[in-house]
């Protein structure tokens, strides 16, 4: 089989830490083009991974001989991008959130569908073996339904995980990243509660504000640094997401599930990943993988699982509805903290 050649739009850090270096990894795939408004950046990105930079994005777009992109732009143009890629019959994995908006989600999920190409978000949160292992684990029966849940998401905010290390990142504007800490952290424990469980929130109340961070003049930012939700789901359980730009020293990125006969957490200390407390206080440990942090940077597993989907034509496991779901309960907690009051989904 031929390789699967690839174009990456937008180069900062998403792309030089793990897009291009999976796919580089990945034998099945050639990276032909990387494009960013820096043009520089996409030289560096060549020089390290390999392809060619180029000046305009229609030039990875309207190039026949690439079979995907993947779209690493910020948050505003991915409804351009990832658009744009669809219509010329390009499949696409983009990274989350899938839009700025309820409208650019569905717009994009309504173009996949005319397309007939292969969408896919990347919620990484999906892929780690911890996590997939409660799944499996949940799914079981063996210690009852959801009862309840608490998730958090909290590291030292974007701007020291950006090429810039600049307090005026594109994280920070409302234009660009109108969710704040909602969407670009609170996207994932979203989506990776409705995977865990298999259930569906249905209404949301929440807390945000800008606690702490501020532009380069000092300034505070334009979007919650700071959000706390409860989360009410169609089986009945109710839950806390805590989502954070000011853990400052160490990241947080653990869940626990209550359950009828137990009790599951994940990654919530260094040692084990998974630690099950059953009713007569047995505890089970399993020691899996550590999970992927701005510090630590590891496998993904979302490069191999996007081109399987393209090597086999099968489904991707995050799919265009997932990402609208995902936008839909961002979108009520946004309400919920601005209108004071709990929001049906």
């Amino acid at each position: 089989m031929e390789k699967i050649r690839v174009g990456i739009i937008g180069c900062g850090s998403i792309t030089e830490k793990r897009h291009a270096p999976e796919y580089l990894a990945n034998p099945d795939v050639e990276i032909v083009a990387f494009y960013d408004i820096n043009i520089e950046r996409a030289k560096l990105m060549a020089e390290m991974f390999g392809g060619k930079a180029v000046e305009n994005y229609m030039d990875i777009l309207e190039d026949e001989s690439i079979d995907a992109i993947s779209d690493c732009s910020p948050n505003d143009m991915h409804v351009v991008f990832s658009i744009e890629a669809m219509k010329r019959g390009k499949h696409v994995l983009c990274e989350k959130p899938m839009g700025k908006s309820l409208e650019e989600a569905e717009k994009i999920a309504k173009q996949q569908k005319e397309s007939e190409v292969i969408f896919m978000l990347d919620h990484n949160q999906r892929f780690t073996k911890a996590h997939q292992k409660v799944k499996e684990i949940i799914a079981s029966g063996k210690y009852g339904k959801v009862l309840s849940f608490r998730t958090t998401f909290g590291h030292g905010g974007p701007e020291s995980w950006t090429e810039s290390k600049s307090k005026n990142t594109w994280f920070f504007k409302k234009d660009r990243c109108e969710y704040g800490v909602v969407g670009d952290l609170g996207v994932h424990k979203l989506d990776l509660i409705r995977f865990l469980t298999g259930d569906e929130f249905v209404s949301v109340s929440g807390m945000g504000g800008v606690v702490h961070k501020t532009f380069e003049d000092g300034t505070p930012i334009e979007v919650y640094d700071n959000a706390v939700c409860n989360l009410k789901m169609k089986s009945g359980a109710i839950g806390v997401g805590i989502f954070s730009w000011t853990y400052y020293g160490e990241e947080d990125n653990s869940t626990i599930i209550y359950l009828e006969k137990g009790i599951i957490k994940i990654y919530n200390e260094p040692k084990y990943q998974i630690k099950i407390i059953g009713l007569d206080g047995e505890i089970i440990n399993f020691e899996v993988e550590r999970i992927q942090t701005n510090d630590n940077q590891t496998k993904s597993g979302v490069i191999d699982a996007f081109v399987e989907c393209i090597k086999n034509k099968t489904l991707p496991p995050v799919d265009a509805n997932d990402g609208v779901e995902s936008i839909k309960i961002v979108n009520a907690l946004m309400r919920s903290i601005e209108e004071k009051k709990e929001i049906e989904i």
